[in-house]
């Protein structure tokens, strides 16, 4: 049997298309001519260290060109725990007011080094979603509205969380609380009326889920402002839809109602144009209150009365995490928030 010998040639592969390697904080160093532990302090916003204003230029310029990003597992690591706050989307129509106060307190975060992360709980309520939230691991938890219970507290500061602040109307065990005293916007409302002579009062309770946290103790707060007068507090269901609006309107000559404190602005905007519709008068037949002082209600004619609402400052809120955050067995602060200040224009 032949064999035949064949003699392989020792070449080198082919080389494979070349990938770009991930930059490093080190190839950012080197580029900026600075020290690794420089371009940490700077990307990492480090305040204990003095870093001269045209180094940080620098190493941000270099950062920028290379496209080196900071990993967040391991400054994660570095610190102990991560960067994360975590924002539940609220479950209830959130209005403009609210929207600016969400844009100011994420910036604030930011500017103080924090990845402010929002989460959609859909079909998720209270301790449920706590264990959702819990699973990301996030340094502290900002939770608007209500529904979350102590239980959930504890799993989310077992998990991690040093800081858990809740935005609503209770104070939750074991978490720091901002509470927003909705009784006062509804009492400053009803004063309001009943100085102006009004004494047939409607109130608009708002049917979309979610609002009864805001629009029962607002008509609490009316009916709290007649308590021993010769008014009257109709409550008054309402849906956020044209139709309910006209429906409503139809039949107010009937209800024998001089006044309406219509939740907020976009409902009083809203119930305000189905009144006229139906050849009502503001204010001769009847006087319309909002809430929330939106610009829109300037632009109405008449103009819309209106509760001036004085939210927390974002920065206020994101210094009061950072403490927590640094300070986690420190005893949780309760703060009563929520500045309320009618502003009467033509509609009242």
């Amino acid at each position: 049997m032949r064999s035949v010998m064949v003699q392989i040639p020792n070449t080198p592969p082919s080389a494979a298309p070349a990938s770009h390697s991930v930059p490093t904080s080190a190839d950012v160093a080197r580029l900026a001519g600075v020290s690794r532990a420089t371009v940490s302090y700077v990307l990492n916003n480090t305040s204990a260290v003095r870093i001269s204003e045209p180094t940080r230029r620098r190493v941000h310029a270099a950062a920028r060109e290379l496209g080196y990003v900071p990993h967040a597992a391991a400054r994660s690591l570095r610190a102990g725990h991560s960067r994360m706050v975590l924002m539940p989307a609220p479950a209830v129509p959130v209005g403009p007011l609210y929207s600016r106060f969400l844009s100011e307190l994420q910036s604030a975060l930011g500017r103080l080094d924090y990845t402010v992360v929002q989460y959609g709980t859909v079909g998720r309520q209270g301790d449920e979603a706590a264990r959702a939230w819990a699973e990301l691991r996030p340094v502290a938890v900002l939770v608007p509205g209500t529904g979350l219970g102590p239980q959930g507290v504890a799993v989310l500061k077992r998990a991690g969380a040093r800081a858990v602040v809740t935005l609503g109307p209770e104070h939750v065990e074991g978490a720091h609380a901002l509470l927003m005293d909705h009784e006062a916007v509804g009492h400053c409302v009803g004063a309001h009326l009943h100085a102006r002579g009004r004494r047939r009062i409607g109130v608009v309770v708002p049917e979309e889920e979610g609002l009864e946290a805001f629009s029962r103790p607002r008509l609490a707060g009316v009916r709290q402002a007649l308590q021993g007068t010769d008014a009257s507090v109709t409550e008054l269901p309402l849906a956020y839809t044209e139709q309910a609006a006209a429906e409503l309107a139809a039949r107010w000559a009937r209800s024998g109602l001089d006044a309406v404190f219509a939740y907020n602005d976009e409902y009083a905007m809203l119930l305000m144009r189905a009144l006229q519709d139906e050849g009502l008068h503001v204010p001769e037949d009847v006087a319309v209150v909002g809430a929330d002082d939106l610009m829109l209600g300037r632009l109405l004619r008449p103009r819309l009365t209106t509760v001036h609402i004085e939210l927390p400052s974002g920065r206020e809120l994101a210094e009061l995490v950072d403490q927590a955050v640094r300070e986690p067995g420190a005893e949780p602060e309760v703060r009563r928030v929520l500045g309320a200040a009618l502003v009467r224009r033509e509609s009242s």
